[in-house]
């Protein structure tokens, strides 16, 4: 199994929903799943199984999950199939669904069962003579390239005043800025969230400098607990946050001082725990789902290093792909947020030029959360890798997350 979340945001780039995007087996050794995967255990829905096995509240918060269905799948038990709240699951239909009565019947069904609904991949000529399907979706995603919406939002307000319209393959911040701007959309899909930055700022902000210095600390040569305790303590969040952290795996002991905190955590988790804390704080001035891609990625990136026979580089691997979003926290381009920080040759060689022992593993992770399915088979057949290890590893970055932020 293979699956990924990508987001759907608001104007205030806020998260509103996510895309989940399942493959059940390797493309390349299923060669009939090239192209549209429609026979993909198509008598079942692929997303699915994943929300019942983790827990809708594990994979998606509060948000609701978008999941794609076919002309077969729409036929499926869903209940039988997920458990999850069906106000929480928007049905996404692809084109192989059409206009014909079995398939409006079936989705009058779902929608009176509380399922929402969504469409994609409709040409404007389809419009009409979709009529009958359209008046039941609650979403619809267009692809702007491919439509005036100065028109499409006068013709959707007027005949089908309950579509929430969704641009998909906004992959530029100055798309996303003209498309607010125009004005229709409730919803944009697309890579302008992280797209790497090319022309910096001149100054990081003094907090920011702070963080940065704590990094450095724990990721120098000659790091010393006491020393990185000391700095913890000058900061509230982190503090807060590191006795939170303690709590959860010493349950019932007393904590005396920052020191005593830091050294039940010992120095290897405690820097990984910095890592992760101090990133987050970095964070903070950005939208939410940069922390998460940032911190999913390290996690992912630990978790594939005994699949990629890369086990004695995990922290490494971790702190690379904590790291691979540095230019959108820093707001400069990623040689100039490197020079900021203590990182190895590696992870700098990775995250600058795609070269190194660790790129692999960032260039699988890339494909991955793009849903690159085609991509991600052919590495893992050229890499043997077994397809459940991959998709554990990916479930165990997303268990890991949700736990940071458990209260």
């Amino acid at each position: 199994m293979l699956a990924t979340l990508v987001p759907l945001f608001d104007e205030n780039m806020s998260v509103r929903a996510y895309s989940l995007f399942a493959q059940k087996k390797n493309f390349l050794l299923n060669p009939s799943l090239l192209g549209t995967g429609s026979n993909d255990g198509a008598g079942s829905i692929a997303g699915l199984d994943i929300i019942e096995s983790m827990g809708i509240e594990t994979l998606s918060a509060d948000k609701d999950v978008f999941v794609e269905i076919n002309n077969i799948s729409v036929f499926s038990d869903v209940d039988s199939q997920c458990g999850a709240p069906h106000e929480r699951l928007v049905l996404l239909a692809d084109h192989t669904i059409t206009p014909e009565p079995m398939y409006v019947n079936r989705l009058k069904e779902l929608k009176g069962q509380g399922y929402k609904l969504a469409i994609r991949k409709l040409q404007v000529q389809q419009f009409e003579p979709y009529r009958e399907i359209l008046q039941l979706m609650d979403y619809i995603l267009l692809d702007h390239k491919r439509i005036d919406i100065s028109k499409a939002k006068i013709y959707f307000a007027n005949v089908y005043p309950n579509i929430s319209l969704c641009a998909v393959n906004v992959n530029s911040k100055e798309i996303f800025e003209e498309l607010k701007k125009d004005g229709g959309y409730q919803l944009y899909e697309g890579e302008f969230f992280r797209v790497p930055v090319t022309k910096g700022q001149a100054q990081v902000s003094p907090l920011k400098v702070n963080y940065i210095e704590l990094l450095n600390l724990v990721n120098g040569e000659d790091f010393e607990l006491t020393k990185a305790a000391d700095v913890i303590g000058r900061d509230t969040a982190l503090v807060i946050s590191l006795l939170k952290m303690v709590n959860r795996i010493a349950v019932n002991s007393e904590i005396a001082s920052i020191r005593h905190a830091a050294a039940m955590l010992g120095q290897r988790e405690l820097k990984k725990w910095i890592n992760t804390a101090v990133t987050n704080e970095l964070c903070m001035d950005k939208p939410n789902e940069i922390t998460r891609l940032s911190l999913l990625r390290a996690k992912f990136a630990e978790n594939l290093a005994p699949v990629f026979g890369m086990a004695m580089q995990s922290q490494e691997l971790f702190l690379m792909g904590l790291f691979s979003v540095l230019d959108l926290i820093l707001d400069k381009p990623m040689e100039e947020a490197l020079d900021l920080v203590k990182v190895s040759k590696e992870i700098r060689m990775a995250l600058t030029g795609r070269e190194g022992s660790l790129s692999p593993v960032l260039d699988f992770i890339l494909h991955y959360e793009a849903a690159g399915w085609q991509e991600v088979s052919r590495q893992m057949v050229l890499l043997n890798i077994d397809i459940n290890h991959v998709y554990e590893a990916y479930v165990g970055s997303l268990k890991w997350y949700r736990t940071l932020f458990a209260e």
